[in-house]
């Protein structure tokens, strides 16, 4: 099996409808994963592990895609992002997240590049990938709240980064191991 992302080796991305029909169902599965949280001492949403997912089945173009649709869809109001927000999290003075909320289209575009490249049937390779990509997703995380709503770099580490790092870590290596066991049950059912 010479394919390198998960999605095409199951169903094939040729013609519109399906890529279509993918997009969209990523994009509501971020959605549903938007208003989960987990965790403690603070609570994070299952965002970053469906972003990470989708990228590592995807590629990296359609991941992209994928979470330009769900960003679209926060933008014409619907309640997509977690706690049920719209518009107000991309823009404005509510918008402290709104970093991470773009920051995601880069995320997937990483993931779908490990894709690309055949980096997704090794646990640990795609591991490594998805802890890299969420330490990138801090860049324009925090670079929204510190330049655009002046909040204090110290308040940044402290409070918006430095809590997440071991969930985000486990998110990643949880993303690999399913992207991973989908594979092998795809190489079984070929064999």
């Amino acid at each position: 099996m010479g394919e390198t992302v998960l999605s095409r080796a199951l169903i094939g991305h040729d013609g519109m409808i399906k890529k279509l029909g993918l997009v969209l169902a990523g994009s509501i599965i971020v959605a549903i994963a938007a208003q989960f949280s987990i965790g403690w001492p603070v609570p994070m949403s299952l965002q970053g592990l469906a972003v990470l997912i989708i990228g590592f089945t995807y590629g990296s173009k359609l991941a992209s895609a994928t979470l330009v649709t769900y960003l679209a869809y926060g933008a014409m109001g619907l309640p997509v992002f977690s706690n049920g927000r719209a518009l107000e999290a991309l823009a404005g003075p509510q918008s402290w997240t709104a970093g991470f909320l773009y920051g995601f289209v880069m995320m997937a575009f990483i993931a779908g590049l490990a894709a690309d490249r055949g980096l997704t049937r090794n646990v640990l390779a795609m591991s490594l990938v998805g802890i890299v990509a969420s330490l990138l997703l801090y860049v324009p995380g925090l670079l929204w709240p510190a330049l655009l709503l002046g909040v204090e770099w110290a308040d940044l580490w402290t409070k918006w980064m430095l809590p997440f790092l071991l969930g985000d870590t486990i998110k990643a290596v949880v993303a690999a191991m399913i992207v991973w066991g989908g594979w092998k049950a795809v190489t079984n059912r070929s064999a």
